[in-house]
């Protein structure tokens, strides 16, 4: 009971997250999700589980404790511009685009943080791979298909939105800051010897294409960012439901130990060559 009773409060945390259009509510359920997630990872994950969801806990929430104070600071300095009074309405605040360039990239800098922590982007990105070897089958679905997704819409909704300026001045930052975690991820995931490691590697490449598409700042890469945010839900949580069929059979995810599924188990080798090549993005499958 407890387990689901944490799976339905991440869920509302999400939906939160989604549907706000209230700064203050956004930074509550954008905090929530922490929450259950520590507790599914802690209490019903893998191995080294305490230390995989308190380095999850800390990270990311020492990188959101700046947005608190850019949430603060865009309203109160929003209030003083406009003459009005203080105001969370992400609306509001984004038509009147009243705050001062230089305070409006530092704010940027505040959310972006909490955002980069949460995509993850290198170099904020080694609490993933603990995270998702560690955590349950449907914790590392969750973590990868929805969690990881939380800090790219905040880059489009709050930081594209709130900061066009700060955006453009950020966006050499940005992209060399995905360029690096895509080739990175890509190389450390070839290197792994555990084969949920190596999907968690996979997703901090993923994640620098979304990032990278964002930061190009036209319509097609947007549109390509949201779709490849789409993608990388399905076809990741997909292997993650797949490892958890094998981790419940064969209890390891060491590539070393699990030779010769093809000819036990056809169907299943099939449908995981399938899901990726979609992960690779063979044309057609996403």
């Amino acid at each position: 009971r407890a387990y689901y009773a944490w799976l339905l409060v991440l869920e509302a945390g999400v939906m939160g997250v989604f549907c706000a259009l209230d700064l203050v509510v956004f930074f509550l359920c954008f905090e929530v999700v922490l929450v259950p997630m520590y507790f599914l990872i802690g209490r019903w994950g893998h191995g080294n589980r305490a230390y995989a969801a308190t380095k999850f806990f800390l990270y990311t929430m020492a990188g959101s404790a700046l947005m608190l104070v850019g949430i603060l600071a865009v309203a109160f300095l929003h209030a003083d511009a406009t003459g009005t009074s203080v105001t969370f309405d992400l609306v509001a605040i984004a038509e009147a685009q009243a705050i001062d360039t230089n305070a409006a990239r530092w704010i940027f800098a505040a959310f972006a943080l909490a955002f980069a922590v949460k995509v993850p982007i290198f170099p904020l990105h080694t609490w993933l791979p603990d995270a998702h070897t560690e955590a349950p089958t449907a914790g590392s679905i969750d973590l990868a298909g929805i969690l990881l997704k939380l800090g790219t819409y905040g880059f489009l909704r709050f930081g594209l939105e709130l900061f066009p300026e700060a955006t453009v001045w950020f966006s050499p930052v940005m992209l060399t800051l995905a360029t690096i975690g895509v080739v990175y991820g890509g190389i450390v995931a070839a290197m792994q010897r555990n084969l949920k490691r190596l999907v968690a590697y996979s997703s901090v490449a993923h994640m620098g294409f979304a990032l990278m598409g964002l930061f190009a700042l036209n319509v097609e890469g947007i549109q390509g960012s949201v779709l490849q945010m789409v993608n990388h839900g399905f076809t990741t949580g997909a292997l993650f439901i797949l490892l958890g069929f094998l981790y419940s059979r064969r209890h390891t995810y060491e590539i070393s130990e699990l030779n010769g599924i093809a000819k036990v188990a056809p169907v299943f080798a099939g449908v995981f060559t399938l899901v990726m090549l979609a992960s690779i993005g063979v044309p057609g499958l996403n």
